[in-house]
């Protein structure tokens, strides 16, 4: 999203640290455009005078958004139709997913996204992911890149130092991984991202950056290596690709990951009472109970 500019728009942008001009690792397919969406506002009443005053005007240039707010038009697909997506309701008993449940800090609250890994189809690049997760190298890292309509982009080691703006979207380049390339592209997917065919022909994954896909993007298809699919929170993912960005489509913003864990799951996930969607890909799941911290079960049991 594109937000108009004002003074205020401007205050934040400074308070930003100004446009990105780092390498793109992600798809470039010209993306559907948009109105914008609402978003909460941001507090945190001890930071220093200057830093008050720059999230001050950040919460006001999210209220006008809100008010400026338009029902969003219906999304362009590059694709006449996708394959239709298994109900995780419908898993079998014995079915056995590896489920990475991911914690982001947006909006002032913290949101959840569950997504299915396909270790049969991408297992270098599963692995990978897994010793990411495991050694904590995706905590604290910022959402760098936010398309309405397209794709958002997270991983990037880089995102972690606020002062490395400019650089973000070209960190993590010292590790990469295989290509795997068999899924397509289809609402939801969870793909690597990757340096040009110019100076990778081979197509390699870089080895932390990913991003999901906001829609059917046959084009994408055979290009970059699909490792996993959103199984809920797609909404959580449309909204952040709503959020004012700059120059270099990075969200104003700081939208960060606070945790991410993977767990082995067995048989069906069932849809939380509040979620609507109604079966249209924006069910809301319940967390498997494997996936909240100790504190998460013990309450659980109690209630």
């Amino acid at each position: 999203m594109k937000a108009s500019t004002s003074p205020l728009f401007a205050l934040v942008f400074l308070a930003a640290s100004a446009a990105l001009q780092g390498q793109t690792l992600s798809p470039t397919v010209t993306p559907p455009g948009a109105p914008a969406d609402p978003v909460q506002g941001l507090t945190a009443p001890d930071l220093p005078a200057i830093e008050r005053i720059a999230d001050e005007a950040q919460r006001k240039l999210f209220e006008e958004v809100d008010r400026a707010a338009s029902p969003p038009a219906p999304a362009r697909k590059t694709t006449l139709k996708a394959p239709k997506l298994a109900d995780p309701a419908t898993w079998a008993k014995d079915s056995q997913h590896k489920i990475a449940v991911m914690e982001i800090k947006f909006g002032g609250a913290t949101q959840t996204v569950m997504f299915e890994l396909y270790p049969q189809d991408a297992p270098m690049t599963v692995s990978n992911f897994l010793d990411n997760v495991e050694t904590g190298a995706y905590k604290g890292l910022a959402f760098h890149r936010a398309i309405e309509g397209f794709i958002v982009q997270t991983g990037d080691p880089l995102s972690s130092d606020e002062g490395a703006r400019d650089r973000w979207g070209t960190g993590g380049e010292g590790k990469t991984v295989p290509a795997e390339i068999k899924r397509p592209h289809r609402r939801g997917a969870v793909a690597m991202g990757r340096r040009s065919d110019k100076v990778n022909p081979s197509r390699r994954s870089n080895g932390y950056q990913f991003y999901f896909a906001l829609g059917n993007y046959g084009p994408l298809d055979g290009k970059y290596t699909v490792f996993g699919q959103v199984i809920s929170g797609i909404e959580v993912l449309e909204r952040i690709s709503k959020m004012p960005v700059d120059s270099n489509d990075c969200p104003i913003a700081r939208i960060e990951i606070s945790s991410v864990k993977v767990i082995d799951h067995t048989g069906p996930l069932y849809v939380t009472e509040a979620a609507t969607g109604a079966g249209n890909g924006s069910d809301t799941y319940v967390k498997p109970v494997s996936a909240h911290s100790a504190v998460g079960r013990f309450f659980r049991r109690i209630w």
